[in-house]
This record gives structure tokens, C-alpha cells and sequence, in this order.
């Protein structure tokens, strides 16, 4: 950005206040592109885990507005904004207001310094990976604000529940970062896309066994961060009737969800730039793709499906899993994850330094952790497709208004309600007939 001013500056001959104004004037551009980008992102996150959720559950999940319902989250939007905002009479209302916007801004500033392509970045900075693990803690400051200021015990409860988690997993979250910092060298998330390539064995996720359970090391971090299920403890609606947004209306409530699923989104995307190379493209390198707008373009694509498969795992987890307890939850942490976490940082220290970078050998680790982590993962869709298929389930994509039968009962494996009563009646009349019989 201050490149940029100064460019445009020494074009038009500003000089002081003139290209302070520009400079400013720009960088309020740059957020207010920024902000966009995330609420679109955020909403589609929404349709996308209903649509996911209907799947899972099936049903078909929102398709009446909008073709295929594209324009439901755009619809609840306006439902929110027109909503009464409501502060609750004994609430510390200075704490009540400002708490939503903590959670928005500390999602949204993270992805000013989210690289999708290799000129495609808001802020290069070169200490992205501490911005982000900074700047993404303001997100606990504001839940944690959220259950005080509401006045209200199970709001608190899952404020006091968010700190404590967050607080826990953010220490293996960035151990696993730090492992992925230590064999690039380097802060900057361009220059560890940078030292990657396009192909999977050159990602640093396959770049050793250490750097191979790291990158779950973080992901699990992540979705406790992100108060996603199985970690969602602040919000549990069995327990908190939503734990610390129950008191919120309107847009402030908006602003948590909104924040949740754009961070969906963050995580996927951060797993993707440390991890799965980023926007690298297969053969084509650094400086060619910087100096090609097509392959700046279909570095981006490249990007959005890396990221979109994390953003599918993630929803898929929440509709799979159960929730744990809190206990569990500080177990996880503190006697598996931690230690693990530091084991990875010891081990990729040690390959760095036992494993000469290039050599045959660093190239074979590279292929060995590949092949078997491809074979593991047929291995899991062969198993889903198992399931799917003793199961009796089918893989539909009808993603119109769902099809439309007649009910059939005998489909059914098993009964419920009247229709197990009914079948209870018939074998009880099968029975009495047959013993009537001679």
C-alpha cells in the first residue's frame, strides 16, 4: 500500500497532506474491498453449512430463494437488519455494544493478510503468521465481553467457557504453526507459499511425519478455537440456550455468526497457505505465475478449492460428531495435543538438522509421507462408500426442491411411532391366527 501512494503521488505531484489524504484514502478502499469480500464469504459459509446440514440429515436444506436457494443467506440478512436491537435493562451496555465488533474485527483484519494469489494480498506482512495468531484473539475478547456485559448466568457461563478454551488451544495451535515457520524460515505466508511448489509431495504437510501430524495438530486447534462442534461449549444450545449470545438481537447477533462462519473460511484458509501450497500451481514457478494474470487467475481457483475442501471437512465434523465436555475438552488439550505439539516442533527441528534439503534422502521422506498419506486417504473414501452402500443410502445431487414420491413405509428399516405400532399389530394378529390354526 505505501508503495502504491508513493507510485501514485510522485504521478500526479502530491506532496504532503495531498498524499497523506491518498494514502489514507486508500487504505480505507483497501478495507472496505476487504470487508466485502468477507461478508459474501460469510454468507455463502451460512447456505453452505445448511445445505451441508440438510445432506447429512436428509433433508434438502434452504431452495426457495434465489435459484437453488442461492439467496437465502441474503434474505436472513435483511430479516436481521430490519430486527429490533435489543439491550437488556441490567446489562453493562458499553460492554453489551462493543463486544459483536471485536468478534467481526478480529476475524475480518485476519484476512487482510490472506494471500490468494501471488499478487492477490491486501497486506504482505512479514510477520503474517504472528498478525494472524494475534489479531485473531480479539474474537475470545469479544465472546468473553458478550457473556459479562449480558447480565445473564448461562451467558456468562459460555464467556468463561470460551476463554478457557481458547486460551488452552491456541498454545498446540501455534506450536504447529511454529513448525511449519521453523522449516520455512520465514514469517511471511508468501514466503512459505513460496518455498512450497504446486505439486502434493512439495507441500509441507507431506514434508515429513512431523509436519504431517501438525497440520492435525492445528486443525483441531482451529475448530476449538472457532467454537465449532464437537468444541461448540460457549454456545451449546442444550446446555447455555446459546450460551453467550442468548441475550443479542438484530445484527448484533448477526455479527457472532457472521464472524463464526467467515472464520470457517480463515482457518481453511491458513490451513491451506502453511500447509497445501497455497495458490501454487503444478510446474509453473514463482515468478512466472507473478508475471501472468491467466496464471495469477488460475492460481486463485486453485486457492478457493483448497480452501472450500477445508471449509466441507469442517461442516462435516460439526453434523458428525458429538459434542464433548468441558472436561474433555481441557483433557485434549493440556494431556494429548500439547505434548504432540511439541514433538512435532523437536522433530522438524531435528529433520532440519539430520536431513540436508534437496538431498535423496530429504526427497524419498517426501514420497514415502505422500504415498502413504494418499493411501490413507483412499483408504477413508473407500470406507465412506462402504458405509453408503450397506447402508442403503444413495448419493443424490439434486440440488433443486428435493424429489418428489409418494411415501412408501415398507422403505423404512426401521418403524417409529404408528407405523411401529402398526407392525406390532400385525404380528400380534399373525401370531394369534397362527395359533388358531389347526
Amino acid at each position: 500500500m505505501p508503495a502504491l501512494a508513493n507510485r501514485l503521488s510522485a504521478m500526479f505531484g502530491l506532496a504532503g497532506l495531498q498524499r497523506e489524504l491518498l494514502s489514507t484514502g486508500l487504505i480505507l478502499l483497501v478495507a472496505l474491498l476487504v470487508s466485502l469480500v468477507v461478508l459474501t464469504i460469510g454468507g455463502i459459509m451460512s447456505y453452505v453449512e445448511r445445505r451441508v446440514a440438510g445432506r447429512v440429515q436428509s433433508r434438502v436444506g434452504p431452495n426457495r430463494v434465489g435459484p437453488l436457494g442461492l439467496l437465502q443467506w441474503v434474505a436472513d440478512g435483511v430479516k436481521l437488519i430490519t430486527k429490533e436491537d435489543l439491550v437488556p435493562r441490567d446489562a453493562d451496555r458499553p460492554l453489551f455494544l462493543l463486544a459483536p465488533y471485536l468478534v467481526v474485527i478480529g476475524v475480518f483484519a485476519a484476512f487482510a493478510s490472506i494471500p490468494f494469489g501471488a499478487l492477490l494480498i491486501a497486506a504482505d506482512l512479514n510477520v503474517g503468521v504472528v498478525y494472524l495468531l494475534a489479531i485473531t484473539s480479539l474474537t475470545a475478547v469479544g465472546i468473553l465481553m458478550a457473556g459479562w456485559g449480558s447480565n445473564n448466568k448461562w451467558a456468562m457461563l459460555g464467556g468463561v467457557r470460551s476463554a478457557a478454551q481458547i486460551v488452552a488451544y491456541e498454545v498446540p495451535s501455534t506450536m504447529a504453526l511454529l513448525s511449519i515457520v521453523l522449516l520455512a524460515g520465514s514469517l511471511s505466508l508468501q514466503t512459505i507459499i513460496g518455498q512450497q511448489g504446486g505439486w502434493p509431495w512439495q507441500w509441507y504437510i507431506f514434508h515429513n511425519p512431523f509436519s504431517f501430524v501438525a497440520f492435525f495438530l492445528y486443525f483441531t486447534a482451529a475448530i476449538a478455537e472457532g467454537n465449532r462442534t464437537p468444541f461448540d461449549l460457549p454456545e451449546a444450545e442444550s446446555e447455555l440456550v446459546a450460551g453467550y449470545n442468548t441475550e443479542y438481537s438484530g445484527m448484533r447477533f448477526a455479527g457472532f455468526f457472521l464472524g463464526e462462519f467467515s472464520n470457517v473460511f480463515l482457518m481453511s484458509a491458513i490451513a491451506t497457505c502453511l500447509f497445501f501450497g497455497g495458490w501454487q500451481l503444478p510446474g509453473v514457478s514463482v515468478a512466472a505465475q507473478s508475471a501472468s494474470i491467466g496464471l495469477q487467475a488460475l492460481g486463485l481457483v486453485v486457492y478457493v478449492a483448497k480452501v472450500c475442501c477445508g471449509c466441507f471437512l469442517v461442516i462435516w465434523l460439526r453434523w458428525t460428531l458429538p459434542r464433548l465436555r468441558v472436561d474433555q475438552l481441557t483433557s485434549l488439550c493440556y494431556r494429548y495435543l500439547l505434548p504432540l505439539a511439541f514433538v512435532c516442533l523437536l522433530g522438524n527441528g531435528a529433520y532440519l538438522y539430520l536431513v540436508t534439503a534437496g538431498s535423496t534422502l530429504d526427497l524419498a521422506v517426501h514420497g514415502v509421507v505422500t504415498a502413504l498419506a494418499g493411501a490413507a486417504g483412499a483408504f477413508f473414501v473407500w470406507r465412506v462408500f462402504y458405509h453408503i452402500r450397506h447402508t442403503h443410502d444413495r448419493i443424490s445431487i439434486d440440488l433443486a426442491r428435493g424429489e418428489r414420491s409418494v411415501f412408501d413405509a415398507g422403505v423404512q428399516k426401521r418403524g417409529y411411532g404408528a407405523l411401529r405400532k402398526a407392525g406390532l399389530a400385525a404380528a400380534v394378529a399373525a401370531a394369534a391366527a397362527a395359533k388358531e390354526s389347526p
